[in-house]
C-alpha cells in the first residue's frame, strides 16, 4: 500500500498500523530522516513539534527492534526517548501504543508528578522502549529499577526545551550511562551555539536535516503575556472578561478536555454566557455552540488545541490561552483565530512560573519577543522573575510590592482585600544531588 514511499520499506505488521492511524504518505522530515535512521546513521533533526518527527524516529525504532531480535532482560530496554515534559512524554508514548498496535514489542513511559507504581510495572513487563523524562528516570535508575546499559538507539527529543528548563546536568549524566556502541538522534527546534555543542558530545558522523515550516503572521495582533500562579487563572480570566465587556467574541484555549469543562463551568457560574468544545462532545453539541457564538448568543468559547484549526469565526475580539500549548505551532493557530480577514485582534496568553521554557520556545519561534502585562490583580512576581522579563514590559501595577535587592519577591496585597500573596517556595530535583548511581552491569549485557 505504500510501495513507492519510504513507508514502504517497513514490515508489513507497522505499515498496517500507520494505515489505521491515516497515514497515506510520509511528511518532509519522515521521507529526508527515515531512510537515513533505517541504515543505522546517527541524525541531527531540525524541527518543530508538529513536523511529523515523532514517527520520523519511532518507526525506525520500531523496524530495527522487529527486524533485530535479542533476549529481553527486565529493566534493560533497548530504545530510550527522553523528553522535556510529561505531556510530550504521554503524547509519544501514544504515538508508540498506535504504530506498535500489531507488534509484541512492550514499551513504557516513565515520568514523575505520579506514582511510580503503574511505570514499574510497565518495565517489569519487559519494556524494549522506554519514553521518560529526565528527573523520574534518574530516579528509577537511582533504584536500581532501570538500567541503560543496552539501549541501541537514543533519541534526545526537544532538546533547546531540555535546556531552557535546566535539564543539562541531567542529560549528561544520563548520556555518561549509555553504551557508546548506539545509534542517537537528536532533534531540536533551534540551533544556538549551546545545541550545537551538545549535539557534538552526543552523535558521530551524523546526517542533518532541517525542515523550517513556514510562520504565519502574527504582526496585527496585539499579543500579551500575563504572569499568574496556577491558582489564580480562573479568577484572572473572569476578572478580564468583566473589565473588558467590548470583547464581544472570546476564544479560551485549553490543554486537556477536562480542563475546557472545568473552565466553562467557572465561567457559567459567574453569570458569562459560553459553551465548551472538545473531542468529547458530539457532533451536534459542537455545531450548537459554534452557531451560538456566530450569532453572539454565545461570548466565550471554550476549546481545546484540537478545535483550534476548525475554529473560522469572523470578528473574534480576543484570544485567551490559559495554559501555553505543548506545540509552539499551536500557538500561532490558537492566536491565529482573532485578527482574521485583514482586521486586527488580541491575544493573551496566562504563563505560570513552570510554563516559562514554553515561552521563550513560542518567541523562539515566532521570532517575536511577546511584552508582557504586570497592569493587574493576580500578577505573580515569582513567575515574571523566573522567566527572566522582569526588566520588560508595561510598569507593575501599584499594588505589586517591589522585590528587594537580593531577597525573594515579597508577598502582595490584592487591591480588593484578600490574603496577601506568598510566593511559594521551589525545590531542586533531589535526583541532581544523588550520588552515582554504581549499577553493576547486567551478567548478559
Amino acid at each position: 500500500m505504500f510501495d513507492d514511499t519510504i513507508f514502504g520499506k517497513l514490515d508489513s505488521k507497522l505499515q498496517r498500523a500507520i494505515a489505521d492511524a491515516g497515514y497515506t504518505a510520509p511528511t518532509p522530515i519522515q521521507a529526508e530522516a527515515m531512510p537515513h535512521l533505517l541504515k543505522g546513521r546517527d541524525l541531527i533533526g531540525c524541527a518543530q513539534t508538529g513536523t511529523g518527527k515523532t514517527a520520523a524516529f519511532m518507526l525506525p525504532i520500531l523496524q530495527h527492534l522487529l527486524q533485530v531480535r535479542r533476549p529481553r532482560h527486565i529493566g534493560h530496554p533497548r530504545a530510550l526517548v527522553l523528553s522535556p515534559t510529561r505531556e510530550l512524554a504521554a503524547q509519544t508514548a501514544e504515538n508508540v501504543k498506535r504504530y506498535s498496535k500489531y507488534l509484541e514489542l512492550p514499551f513504557a513511559c516513565v515520568f514523575g508528578g505520579v506514582s511510580q507504581f503503574h511505570q514499574v510495572k510497565e518495565i517489569k513487563r519487559g519494556a524494549e522502549t522506554v519514553v521518560a523524562c529526565p528527573g523520574r528516570l534518574i530516579d528509577l535508575m537511582t533504584q536500581g529499577i532501570l538500567y541503560l546499559d543496552q539501549v541501541e538507539m537514543f533519541v534526545l527529543d526537544e532538546a533547546d526545551r531540555m535546556l531552557d528548563m535546566g535539564f543539562l546536568p541531567d542529560i549528561k549524566r544520563i548520556i555518561s550511562k549509555l553504551p557508546r556502541a548506539r545509534q542517537s538522534l537528536f532533534f531540536s527546534a533551534t540551533m544556538g551555539p549551546a545545541i550545537r555543542q551538545l549535539a557534538g558530545a552526543l552523535v558521530t558522523d551524523p546526517v542533518q536535516v532541517t525542515i523550517s515550516p513556514e510562520t504565519p503572521t502574527v504582526e496585527k495582533i496585539n499579543q500579551r503575556v500575563m504572569f499568574v500562579d496556577k491558582a489564580n487563572r480562573d479568577a484572572l480570566l473572569v476578572h478580564l472578561l468583566k473589565e473588558h465587556p467590548e470583547w464581544s467574541k472570546v476564544i479560551v484555549f485549553t490543554k486537556m478536555r477536562h480542563g475546557a469543562d472545568r473552565v466553562n463551568k467557572k465561567l457559567f457560574r459567574a453569570g458569562i454566557a459560553c459553551a465548551a468544545i472538545h473531542s468529547d462532545k458530539t457532533q451536534n453539541q459542537r455545531t450548537r455552540a459554534l452557531d451560538g457564538f456566530r450569532r453572539g448568543d454565545i461570548r466565550v468559547l471554550v476549546a481545546t488545541d484540537i478545535a483550534s484549526r476548525g475554529i473560522d469565526v469572523p470578528e473574534v475580539s480576543c484570544v485567551v490561552n490559559m495554559e501555553l500549548p505543548l506545540e509552539t505551532e499551536s500557538y500561532v493557530h490558537r492566536i491565529g483565530r482573532t485578527a482574521r480577514a485583514g482586521e486586527s485582534g488580541a491575544a493573551i496568553s496566562f504563563v505560570t512560573e513552570a510554563e516559562r521554557g514554553q515561552l521563550k520556545a513560542i518567541e523562539r519561534f515566532i521570532k517575536k519577543s511577546i511584552r508582557v502585562d504586570r497592569d493587574h490583580p493576580f500578577h505573580s512576581a515569582f513567575a515574571d522573575q523566573k522567566s527572566g522579563k522582569a526588566d520588560e514590559g508595561l510598569p507593575t501595577a501599584p499594588w505589586i510590592a517591589p522585590r528587594k535587592a537580593g531577597g525573594a519577591p515579597q508577598p502582595h496585597k490584592p487591591p480588593h482585600g484578600g490574603k496577601p500573596h506568598k510566593p511559594r517556595k521551589r525545590h531542586a530535583f533531589a535526583g541532581r544531588r544523588q550520588p552515582d548511581f554504581g549499577q553493576k552491569r547486567h551478567p548478559g549485557a
